[in-house]
């Protein structure tokens, strides 16, 4: 976002010395001959800073600063004054001027006091981004040893250059929000913000708020004005999780900032422009929502310069061992045991099982277990009796099983479960006691 200011001043001069020294020092400057002029202008477009000359035609600079930082209130204002108006100029900074200097005046110093401004307010920006998204971690990792993780690895390498829009598609828990970070830590902007929302976890009001910011009043409750994530990511990443839950109304209104990088906070009239790099990630099939008249085909495009697809766990088996080593070592520290690893028995169960829940279910599953491990390695008792039940069969040519075989194993594990009650486990299994009792009895 270019840093914009304002200067109002009805000495044709001194006005045009003072535009055409910011413009050189590279600030977006804009002139106005008088106040009703400043006032209009201000109204029609957003302004870091107002540099004002106190005594003007028809609005003298204390109304004049008084009428924008109404519409405003981030504005600062830099009073200017002659050495006999001192008084004015104390009045001025009692009503909200950042800071005045007095005619005749020494551009050098004009134009320092608007980099300390220029200054004050990037690093005010770059603190709310941080604290929007404290502890995230710079030096981001991913566990890819499967064929198809590395080679979304090498598409993200590839387009480190590039500055384009991003859609991440795949199920709950697969890893979106850490491939975007990747996306983020290896791009041009790695150094600027990056900030995410979950846009399935507020309301149409709420996400409207958070995503565009609101102005003073705008509603009940709007006490004061708020910058939104789409304008404190400027110049940064702003990752949007879930995205085909936003409303048709945020569609249209994300649809001009990433075309145009212009958008309206909630209540405003003046258009913020913000260089915001977007990456997307939904768990759905954005064409069939889209037929359905529930997305905006003009936005998935926007949004799908590239798209990349990261498959399930169960696709990737792969990668379940290096991820649960990595797991381990993660929340082993917290829990204050010396576990080794994980027993060859229990890593059997989790390479036969199917994770619907994808990585996350992985991390939890070996989370639960460091607790409940009393021994130096992870054993299959340690891990949910739910999906040793449910792993899946391995077909081995040499040791295929008959369907009796298979009948008799479940009708094992269901009994066990149930801890050995045979009516329960006949009841389960649809059966009487007697076939159940033959089941079991067969050699």
């Amino acid at each position: 976002m270019s840093f914009k200011i304002l200067v109002a001043e009805d000495e044709e001069i001194t006005l045009n010395n003072i535009v055409d020294t910011l413009r050189e020092e590279g600030y977006d400057a804009v002139a106005a001959k008088d106040g009703w002029e400043a006032l209009e202008k201000a109204g029609g477009g957003y302004f870091d800073v107002l540099i004002t000359d106190i005594k003007m035609p028809y609005m003298n600079g204390l109304d004049l600063l008084v009428k924008v930082k109404e519409k405003n209130p981030g504005i600062e204002v830099i009073i200017i004054t002659g050495f006999g108006s001192i008084g004015s100029a104390v009045e001025a900074m009692k009503k909200g001027a950042y800071d005045y200097i007095t005619k005749p005046f020494d551009l050098d110093e004009l134009t320092l006091r608007v980099a300390k401004i220029h200054e004050r307010k990037t690093l005010k920006k770059e603190n709310i981004a941080l604290k929007t998204y404290l502890g995230m971690n710079r030096e981001v990792r991913i566990i890819a040893k499967s064929r198809r993780m590395q080679k979304i690895l090498s598409v993200i390498d590839g387009m480190k250059e590039s500055d384009c829009s991003v859609l991440l598609t795949g199920e709950s828990g697969v890893g979106k929000s850490l491939l975007a970070k990747i996306i983020h830590s290896t791009s041009k902007r790695k150094d600027r913000p990056f900030l995410s929302i979950n846009c399935a976890t507020l309301t149409e009001e709420l996400l409207s708020s958070e995503l565009f910011g609101h102005e003073k009043g705008a509603f009940t409750g709007a006490v004061t004005t708020k910058q939104g994530l789409v304008e404190i990511a400027d110049t940064g990443t702003l990752f949007l999780d879930e995205i085909s839950e936003l409303s048709t109304n945020l569609q249209a209104k994300l649809l001009k900032v990433v075309e145009e990088g212009e958008f309206y906070r909630v209540g405003g009239t003046r258009p913020m422009k913000v260089d915001v790099r977007f990456i997307a990630a939904t768990n759905q099939d954005v064409k069939r929502i889209i037929s359905d008249g529930r997305f905006r085909e003009d936005l998935y495009y926007r949004l799908n310069v590239m798209e990349i697809n990261i498959p399930p766990l169960r696709e990737r088996i792969e990668d379940i061992k290096p991820l649960s080593a990595f797991f381990l070592q993660k929340h082993l520290p917290k829990a204050g045991k010396k576990i080794t690893g994980i027993s060859e028995e229990a890593m059997d169960i989790l390479l036969k099982y199917s994770f619907p829940g994808n990585v996350r279910e992985l991390e939890n599953i070996i989370e639960r277990a460091i607790i409940l491990e009393k021994t130096p390695m992870i054993n299959p008792e340690s891990i949910p009796q739910s999906i040793r039940l449910l792993k899946i069969e391995t077909l081995d040519p040499d040791k295929l099983k008959t369907a009796d075989e298979l009948i008799k194993d479940y009708a094992e594990k269901v009994l066990k479960m149930l801890g050995g009650n045979r009516t329960r486990a006949a009841e389960v299994l649809g059966m009487s006691r007697t076939s159940l009792w033959k089941i079991l009895k067969e050699e």
